[in-house]
């Protein structure tokens, strides 16, 4: 289970992120009053962002657990061929055939 810790850490690196965003808005925003070219965002930004992202990531592991193999094989492999065609859902007992049997009156 999700500690503490690993919301807050998850919390944390979110707000991070959008102040991230906010200040590349505000950087962008500044050099177009300025009439400046944009190059490229500076460099404060730059870690920040990749910072909480990653701090957003290590929080968003432990809160998630445990990851299942995305691959089918390896869950269905100990299950036999005649169990995995085995769809109970899709049994279906109020049909047309029973119209089709012969009927025997005594």
């Amino acid at each position: 289970m999700a500690s503490t810790l690993h919301k807050t850490i998850t919390t944390v690196g979110l707000i991070f992120i959008f102040h991230a965003a906010y200040s590349a808005a505000q950087h962008r925003s500044y050099l177009r009053i300025t009439d400046q070219e944009f190059t490229s965002l500076p460099v404060d930004i730059v870690v920040q962002g990749i910072l909480s992202l990653f701090l957003t990531m290590y929080g968003v592991m432990y809160i998630a657990g445990d990851f299942k193999e995305i691959r089918a094989t390896e869950e269905l492999q100990s299950k036999t061929w005649e169990t995995q065609r085995n769809l109970p859902s899709f049994y279906c007992f109020n049909h047309r055939g029973k119209l089709l049997r012969p009927h025997f009156h005594q």
